[in-house]
């Protein structure tokens, strides 16, 4: 009886879903971890430090989470590089230089996330140098730069997407003369299709499905745009919500709606997707200046949206626009959600555990990392039953589950 026992419980453990985060804003890209069974408030102090490693180098990137490995992006001296941690200890496995360094009055350093597609991962370094790595050892299989291949300009704070995977391509947006948005193989690298002349915004792509069309949303610097993903062509554009300084959150998809913000004083947008014919409509259904999402982008959970507003953290109904509240929270930054809470990280390093709730701001817990002289950027990641926080050179990682 007791081995039967046994034999089930393993066998239910090796089939039950690892709540991995491959990607930019988690497995589906909607700043959302399928994590469940996690501290529903934390103890006085934070959750518990399993380890804290160094050795992450400059820069903003956030993770990819898969198995018992952690990818990032990093930078030391005249290079950016790629590196794998080990979850367990935190430390490292192989290290991957890729572009050279980049500087900036906000930050030397990469700030796209690593993709993790099966054992290959895609990153982009902040001056365009796109790569594509073995996940075990981290060797380079293929590799491009934007500004080389594409004509590409980089933007002012350097090139700053997460690629999306979608099928048997990797979506990238050099920004250059017809090859704003790119296509590419994911095992050869070889151009697939090429499309648009917009300069680069620092937004990721994501995709959507419309009636029978497969296409994808992005923020480029001059609008928001949807593309066929078979063949790039054009879907709809949308420039009310573009500004001519940084487009920077990833499109939100729920259904036939997308939602599209960005700051400087401009404002959001929710716009229903319709097919028409063998294309796909965008009709905007409201326009507002209540939800000015900067660096961040929010997050959808049930009927609302949370996510800061220039400095404030805000909710706002999906459908209507309306704010139900805003609040200073732990100060601007980011928020990603898991197990009915928000995790918000502030730039000035306080972590907050937030229930979202239309009703009111909810906060549960709340503690702290130091920071250095540039601000805690690196949005919070989630992933197996771990809270990943990063401070520049600095990893964090707590252990959520109850």
């Amino acid at each position: 009886m007791f081995r039967s026992v046994c034999l089930i419980a393993l066998s239910l453990c090796a089939i039950a879903p690892a709540a991995d985060s491959p990607q930019w804003r988690g497995p589906n890209r909607d700043g959302k971890s399928t994590e469940t069974g996690l501290l529903q408030q934390w103890p006085a102090g934070g959750p518990r430090l399993v380890w804290k490693v160094q050795g992450l180098g400059e820069g903003y990137s956030s993770f990819a989470v898969v198995g018992n490995r952690l990818y990032t992006q990093g930078q030391r001296g005249e290079q950016e590089f790629v590196l794998a941690l080990d979850i367990a200890t935190g430390k490292q496995l192989w290290k991957t230089p890729t572009g050279r360094a980049f500087g900036n009055d906000k930050g030397d350093g990469p700030r796209g996330t690593p993709t993790v597609d099966g054992n290959r991962l895609y990153a982009v370094a902040g001056d365009g140098t796109l790569v594509c790595l073995e996940t075990d050892t981290g060797k380079r299989v293929w590799g491009t730069n934007f500004v080389a291949e594409f004509k590409g300009r980089e933007p002012r704070w350097g090139y700053s997407e997460s690629t999306l995977v979608d099928g048997d391509r990797v979506i990238v947006t050099p920004g250059g003369p017809g090859a704003s948005i790119v296509a590419l193989n994911k095992a050869t690298g070889a151009v697939i299709w090429k499309s648009q002349s917009d300069g680069a915004g620092y937004s990721s792509a994501v995709p959507f499905d419309a009636g029978a069309t497969r296409g994808l949303a992005i923020l480029t610097a001059s609008a928001a745009v949807g593309l066929n993903m078979k063949n790039g062509e054009l879907l709809w554009r949308y420039a009310n919500v573009a500004n001519r300084t940084a487009n920077i959150a990833t499109p939100i998809i729920d259904k036939d709606h997308v939602f599209v913000s960005t700051d400087y004083g401009t404002g959001c947008a929710l716009l229903k997707l319709t097919p028409q014919g063998g294309s796909v409509q965008a009709s905007e259904v409201y326009f507002n200046k209540d939800m000015r999402n900067h660096y961040t982008t929010s997050v959808l959970v049930g009927d609302y949206l949370y996510g800061y507003s220039s400095s404030i953290l805000t909710a706002m109904e999906w459908t209507t626009g309306k704010v139900a509240w805003r609040d200073r929270s732990v100060g601007k930054g980011n928020c990603t959600y898991a197990d009915q809470r928000l995790y918000c990280m502030g730039e000035d390093g306080a972590v907050g555990l937030i229930e979202p709730t239309p009703k009111a701001y909810t906060e549960k817990s709340r503690f702290e990392i130091p920071r250095g002289s540039l601000p805690t950027w690196t949005p919070p990641v989630v992933a197996n039953g771990r809270l990943y926080l990063r401070e520049q050179d600095n990893l964090y990682s707590y252990d959520i589950k109850r």
